[in-house]
């Protein structure tokens, strides 16, 4: 008699759609391409996936992280994972089964991450404070109350980007400085289903947008047009940048476990940013301005350093040039400035190299946060920085980043 064939049994990598926000990071970081998607879903291709684990901490949501042990066999297919609308149950396996499958490379229970080819630590500070996050989902959303909805830039320049305040009136919905939320727009999608959400930094400190309040801020951009400068309508950031006074808003999240600020009070935050990239930095340095307010300065040190095409569509400008210069360090970069050469934030950062060199040698956690083309030019200014002053930027790189303080967030 032939021998029955042997069963192969496997982790299948999974993306959860309930929490999933379509942001892409997953099939931009997969170094095998099995990651791909549709109109709907973001899927990963069980015969082209091998674990790797590239793909699970750049998740704003933890959405990529999912494993169900199944018969190679009997692996759901493209054609299942696109008509999902939520993740299905995990399928109960023999333990002689479990003992054969292979194991995976990659769980939040420990991410294996090469800190000389990372770009962004997979762990936060570690003093940051317990973030909490997927308290809300798309069938069980929280609901917050429009109380704010300011024009930030001058009303004669094309870039139109608000700060828009939600109340949360006794909803529970805890927030720290760097995590996100989703908005869910209203309405349906062309099949027929509910809008998936669209993910926004929070603006705001723990302590809400007014102090001691429920609430939190956002700082939107109206889309008028595509990456290639094609005309076209964002659909989220539209309807938010439209909201009155007194509108519900569907939300969902927090999301976000890594990209936080440290508490303890001597360490330094240096922070690179662009347009709306800004709502971390905000939330951050507001946290410190309150407790320095309250008698509590903290020691280490701020530098920003932040883009735009001019101080006219520069958010936050104004309350950003009243912060004294001890509380912070602070370099504006504008590209788009009359009878001026065009400057990015690589350049002031260049321009400031002993001063950022100083910083880097010190208990100092950094951000990035913007257009996703920023890194690139920001990695290359810290490079040449660094190789100036005597310090060899990839081996600090790599201990920022297995340290918890090097952090990226670009869209």
């Amino acid at each position: 008699m032939n021998a029955p064939e042997q069963i192969v049994f496997i982790r299948q990598h999974l993306i959860d759609p309930e929490i999933c926000i379509r942001c892409n990071t997953c099939e931009e970081a997969c170094p095998v391409d099995a990651i791909t998607h549709d109109s709907r879903n973001y899927v990963v291709d069980a015969d082209i996936c091998n674990g790797c684990g590239n793909c699970v901490s750049p998740c704003p949501t933890g959405s990529i992280d999912h494993w169900h042990p199944m018969p190679k066999s009997a692996a759901y297919s493209l054609a299942d994972q696109f008509s999902w609308d939520e993740l299905p149950a995990a399928q109960d396996m023999p333990s002689a089964a479990l003992e054969q499958t292979a194991p995976v490379q990659a769980s939040t229970a420990g991410v294996q991450v090469n800190a000389a080819t990372s770009t962004s630590s997979v762990i936060p500070p570690w003093s940051a404070a317990h973030p909490y996050a997927n308290l809300y989902t798309v069938k069980a959303p929280a609901s917050a109350t429009v109380v704010g909805n300011y024009r930030l830039t001058a009303p004669d320049v094309a870039s139109d980007i608000h700060h828009i305040v939600l109340d949360f009136g006794t909803t529970v919905f805890p927030i720290l400085e760097g995590q996100s939320i989703g908005i869910i727009p209203p309405g349906l999608d062309a099949n027929g289903k509910p809008h998936y959400p669209r993910m926004y930094s929070v603006a705001s400190p723990r302590t809400g947008e007014r102090d001691g309040y429920n609430n939190l801020s956002l700082t939107v951009k109206r889309v008028v047009e595509d990456h290639d400068g094609k005309p076209t309508v964002g659909l989220a950031s539209n309807y938010l940048c439209d909201l009155p006074k007194g509108a519900s808003v569907q939300i969902t999240g927090p999301f976000g476990v890594n990209y936080l600020m440290p508490n303890h009070p001597d360490s330094n935050l240096l922070m690179i940013c662009t347009g709306t990239g800004a709502a971390p930095m905000r939330a951050m340095t507001e946290h410190r301005r309150r407790l320095r307010a309250n008698g509590q300065p903290a020691s280490g040190k701020l530098m920003l350093f932040f883009g735009a095409r001019n101080p006219d569509e520069l958010p936050y400008f104004g309350p950003l040039l009243k912060l004294p210069a001890d509380f912070i360090d602070k370099h504006f970069a504008f590209s788009r400035m009359q009878d001026q050469p065009k400057a990015y934030v690589q350049d002031k950062i260049r321009e400031s190299g002993k001063s950022v060199a100083q910083l880097l040698q010190g208990d100092t956690y950094l951000y990035i946060c913007g257009l996703k083309g920023m890194e690139t030019g920001v990695m290359a200014a810290l490079f040449d920085l660094c190789s100036e002053h005597g310090l060899d930027w990839p081996a600090l790189h790599a201990k920022m980043v297995a340290e918890g303080r090097f952090h990226v967030e670009t869209y």
